[in-house]
């Protein structure tokens, strides 16, 4: 049976209007709402025209419902930025990644979640989490997290336990937790990334089209809220700022930076002295202020200097971009199998380009059969085990 919300998803995750998509197979947009509300079914010829309008196979019309994750539920790195056809495909590209991980889900284990819940009264962790058994949070109309940033990035990091040390792979320090990761599609870059909790499960979503620094204190921020928001509407100044100084404290704990940072607060000591924590020279001049080792004129001037040289667009001296070893792996025990990126697709009756957008700048080069110069450090291995139907 023609499924109404799968043509809603399709739609919104080309960022179409009704109407756009009206004009596009030649009908009246009266028509096109008939077809999402289910009073009207797409007669065959009709329904060749929405995928191909649409650049999804026919079959994708026919499956389950799918999960369609809402504004409500996922906090955005930069809301206003964004339009609201830029929101919805975004959020379609978490729709249909939710497809592909259930897919994953289904024949891989992977790690379960240990995100504690920071954002309560007292800083507390739900009763179950750690252990995959903590449900999604509800979904609060408003409501600012009760626990400073600070502390909840020490909180979360001595529960995680690594202390004070400097973290080398943000993705697979995240997938190690449970943290299911992907990458926004290539037509949603405007988006900076957003996270969400879908069936007990924490998602996010990087776009890796940005220098790695400003991608992995994008995870960060993410992470933020993930701990700190859950039991509040994820949108807002308020709370991007609580999520800016968690990921700052995440990244670049205070003792670390009293010990390590320059003792003179130069554009050049800046770049020299942000590769002990792999983060941006914004980053740390913005974490050094905050921590009261430069004046408010030091940290205004850095701050015109860092434009004036293009830093904020160009990192200096950056680093290799990280990737995720979850999707590494899974995309070369398939492949050891036989089953390519083009019959994933198939089975899920998605694009492939769909794959290729959500796995985009996390892999390595699994889906093709090379493994890449650029391996992520092996610190952090995420486990990952093949379960047998």
């Amino acid at each position: 049976m023609f499924n109404r919300l799968r043509l809603t998803l399709a739609r919104k995750r080309r960022g179409m209007k009704k109407r756009e998509l009206a004009e596009r197979i030649g009908l009246t947009e009266k028509s096109v709402s008939n077809y999402e509300a289910g009073s009207q079914e797409p007669e065959a010829t009709t329904l060749g025209k929405l995928a191909e309008a649409l650049r999804f196979p026919e079959a994708f019309f026919f499956g389950d419902d799918p999960e369609l994750p809402t504004p409500d539920v996922a906090s955005f790195r930069s809301l206003s930025k964004m339009t609201a056809s830029q929101r919805d495909s975004a959020l379609g590209a978490g729709a249909v990644a939710l497809l592909l991980n259930d897919w994953i889900e289904s024949r891989f284990q992977l790690p379960s979640p240990d995100v504690p819940d920071l954002g309560r009264e007292g800083g507390g962790a739900l009763e179950g989490e750690g252990d995959g058994t903590s449900q999604e949070p509800e979904s609060y109309p408003s409501r600012a997290s009760a626990q400073d940033p600070e502390a909840a990035a020490g909180m979360l990091r001595a529960h995680w336990g690594i202390g004070e040390l400097p973290i080398k792979n943000m993705i697979a320090l995240l997938e190690s937790k449970g943290v299911r990761v992907y990458s926004l599609a290539i037509d949603a870059k405007e988006v900076d990334a957003f996270s969400m909790w879908k069936g007990g499960r924490p998602f996010v979503f990087l776009n890796t089209f940005k220098s790695a620094e400003h991608c992995r204190f994008d995870a960060a921020h993410e992470l933020g809220h993930l701990v700190m928001h859950q039991h509040a509407q994820p949108q807002g100044p308020d709370l991007e700022r609580e999520a800016n100084a968690f990921a700052s404290a995440f990244l670049m704990p205070k003792s670390s930076v009293l010990a390590n940072a320059p003792r003179a607060a130069t554009l050049p000591s800046l770049v020299r002295h942000k590769k002990q924590w792999l983060v941006s020279v914004a980053a740390l001049n913005y974490r050094m202020h905050a921590l009261g080792l430069t004046s408010d004129w030091t940290y205004r001037t850095l701050c015109i200097q860092i434009a004036q040289v293009g830093y904020r667009t160009h990192e200096p001296d950056s680093i290799n971009h990280e990737k995720s070893l979850i999707l590494e792996k899974v995309f070369t025990a398939l492949r050891n199998d036989g089953l390519s990126k083009a019959d994933v697709a198939r089975q899920l009756a998605i694009p492939a380009e769909e794959i290729n957008e959500l796995t985009f700048g996390l892999m390595l080069n699994a889906l093709k059969g090379g493994r890449g110069e650029d391996a992520a450090p092996r610190a952090s291995r995420a486990s990952l085990r093949l379960v047998k139907g």
